[in-house]
């Protein structure tokens, strides 16, 4: 809407796709990260999209403004996400559309299926939480700094080892240059505010409640504060009436399940749930 170029990928099957997944990455990184994950959708029949948000990635490298999601960035970046679901849908006007989020992409797919929930047909939230509660841990008149999250690994060997138990995983965050950086004080303030929707009931309400949902997430994952924060976000979505919220946690694993030393595990669980709920939506 604000006429910022946003740069999207599109990891295509060999065969015709039997669906299509739209990829929402987190905050300090950006989508080409997801590569490994893209092909093992692919070798699904699975056509995967994504996008680098606006202050990350290649968008962030045209436009100068790391960072930064703008005046605005966090209403403009779910709106970002409905253009691509818009796109996806134009592609492929017939096959069943999966909406998945990481950390930051989560908490944006949590606002988007407040109002849009009838534009996919399942969702999948990982690295995630209810994002009110993380707010409360931190000063909303500050930038966020991802490093901030590692208390819990302390004493560590780098400030990213909440990441994961992968050291390579983690070597590869570091020495990546579009990795790393948190957000400004205004796209966190506003990051933070839109959360606070997800307090309201009978705005969740609003999310159909048929939506198949996937929550996957690492038990020691800080930003759930010991599971606390993601159990309020399962128990509100099924206290709206969602009927098909699947909750899965990973035991030592940390924030970025993908990449995690059971990924391939979380993986084919991952598959495994996509798999059932298309298998459900070919019945109807």
């Amino acid at each position: 809407k604000d006429g910022l170029s946003i740069v999207t990928y599109r990891w295509n099957t060999n065969q015709p796709p039997r669906a299509a997944i739209q990829l929402t990455h987190g905050m300090g990184e950006h989508a080409l990260r997801y590569g490994e994950f893209a092909r093992a959708l692919n070798a699904k029949g699975i056509v995967v999209y994504a996008q680098d948000q606006r202050g990350h990635g290649a968008t962030a490298t045209l436009t100068k403004t790391i960072g930064s999601l703008g005046h605005d960035g966090w209403q403009m970046l779910i709106n970002d996400i409905h253009l691509l679901v818009q796109y996806v849908r134009s592609e492929n006007p017939n096959i069943p559309l999966i909406l998945f989020g990481h950390s930051m992409g989560s908490f944006a797919v949590q606002q988007y299926l407040l109002d849009y929930s009838r534009e996919i047909d399942a969702a999948i939230l990982t690295g995630t939480v209810a994002l009110d509660l993380l707010a409360a841990a931190f000063d909303p008149d500050q930038p966020f700094e991802l490093s901030s999250m590692n208390t819990p690994f302390q004493p560590a060997r780098t400030d990213f080892d909440w990441l994961s138990r992968d050291v390579s995983m983690v070597d590869a965050y570091i020495n990546d240059p579009l990795c790393g950086f948190g957000l400004d004080k205004e796209s966190i303030k506003g990051m933070f505010a839109g959360g606070q929707r997800m307090v309201n009931t009978e705005a969740v309400q609003q999310i159909r409640k048929d939506l198949p949902m996937l929550i996957s997430v690492g038990e020691l994952d800080p930003i759930h504060q010991q599971m606390v924060g993601v159990q309020v976000l399962v128990d509100r979505f099924q206290a709206a009436g969602l009927k098909d919220v699947t909750f899965k946690s990973y035991s030592e694993a940390r924030h970025e399940v993908l990449n995690e030393t059971n990924r391939q595990d979380i993986v084919n669980d991952i598959l495994d749930w996509i798999e059932k709920k298309l298998a459900l939506s070919t019945k109807h």
